[in-house]
């Protein structure tokens, strides 16, 4: 059987549809973690967990948890201001 150039390009679009689809589902479940995720790192932080080992554990930016933190009322101390 010979191999045509448009079945294999349809065999490749087919491969990438595929793993499309896969990563849609995967990115929806992530985003759907991200609540629990949220308060679990709040829990931590008000248990007194160190908030670098929460970013790290989490896998968030420290932008992304310090605006959980101030949304949940935990005190935040303002940012330091650069010594010239």
């Amino acid at each position: 059987m010979v191999d045509l150039p448009e079945e294999a390009a349809a065999a490749a679009l087919r491969a990438v549809a595929e793993l499309g689809h896969e990563r849609t589902s995967l990115l929806a479940q992530a985003e759907a973690l991200v609540p629990r995720l949220r308060d679990a790192a709040v829990a931590a932080a008000q248990a007194g967990a160190t908030r670098s080992r929460i970013r790290e554990l989490a896998g968030v930016s420290p932008k992304t948890l310090y605006a959980w933190l101030e949304e949940s009322g935990v005190a935040i101390r303002p940012n330091r201001r650069p010594t010239q």
